[in-house]
């Protein structure tokens, strides 16, 4: 039995896609804990267990790991929370109490990139994603982190602006060259790990795209592939601050967010090498022709 956290979210709704895929041909069981069942297809929801409630919820995670074997964990964006220990740890204590009360033999957590860098300690989100991974590795569970950079699919959220001014922004250096990760690639990693558990211990999964890339890169894909011209924006960490809080994050998220792009800019996702495990099959110009020009030009 396989436990599946955030199974509407974009990572999670791709990864269980993937599993039902791979369980129509084998004996592998799947449950899912989900706010709002009403959210997951009619198909999907006939072939899955579903338990309705948040993962945060101490007796929520209890009946979902009751007969569990596996666990994939992730945390759920909350813009509004008092605080980031409300977000990672906080949020996952009572999970960590059910793995280790249920025996769960394996879990699979979405994570990020930055450990052991300069920069770990102050790199907001990240850093508070980091030790909810610590505190999940702590109950003895097998555990793999998958370390993601940013993601692709990160630019949906700009798509009006793509599509009606041709810009995109971020706070980075326009020539900064960094790794980036369509989510498709990190969803098929956990399906390999969750399907696979002959693996032990504890441990991280970097899964970092083919090739790092600058804004000013993305810019000249993005431009080719849409077939108009498209251009990079860099904005301030004060823009970006007025901007969350414009959106209604919370002072600790808003800053959480900053703390976090101000030390992608100075290295955090740098440094790791490719191997082919953690490489992730999909090419920025992919991405762009499969999922960014549909969406730009529906």
């Amino acid at each position: 039995m396989i436990v599946i956290t955030a199974p509407t979210g974009h990572i999670g709704g791709q990864l269980l896609d993937l599993l039902l895929d791979e369980t129509s041909t084998r004996s592998e069981e799947l449950r899912v804990i989900v706010r709002d069942p009403g959210k997951l297809p009619d198909a999907v929801r006939d072939r899955v267990e579903v338990v309705a409630g948040s993962h945060g919820d101490a007796e929520v995670v209890e009946r979902a790991c009751t007969g569990a074997d596996a666990v994939f964990w992730l945390a759920p964006p909350n813009p509004t929370a008092p605080s980031l220990d409300a977000v990672y740890s906080g949020f996952a204590r009572a999970a960590a109490k059910a793995f280790t009360a249920h025996g769960i033999g394996h879990v699979v957590g979405v994570s990020a990139l930055g450990r052991g860098t300069p920069v770990e300690a102050d790199a907001g989100y990240v850093t508070a994603s980091l030790a909810m991974d610590d505190l999940i590795a702590g109950t003895g569970v097998a555990f793999r982190a998958l370390a993601n950079p940013t993601f692709m699919d990160n630019l949906l959220w700009q798509l009006a602006s793509i599509r009606d001014e041709g810009v995109f922004t971020d706070t980075v250096a326009a020539d900064h060259a960094a790794p980036v990760v369509a989510t498709r690639d990190i969803a098929a990693a956990a399906a390999a790990l969750l399907l696979d558990r002959s693996w032990t211990g504890t441990g991280e999964v970097p899964i970092l795209g083919p090739a790092d890339l600058s804004p000013n890169d993305m810019a000249h894909i993005m431009s080719e592939e849409l077939g108009r011209p498209v251009r990079y924006e860099r904005h301030s960490l004060d823009d970006l601050r007025a901007a969350l809080a414009a959106r209604g994050f919370s002072d600790p998220i808003a800053q959480a967010h900053v703390d976090m792009m101000r030390a992608k800019d100075n290295g955090l996702d740098a440094g790791r090498p490719r191997a082919p495990r953690s490489a992730g099959a999909t090419t920025f110009r992919q991405w762009c022709a499969t999922v960014l020009a549909p969406a730009v030009h529906a």
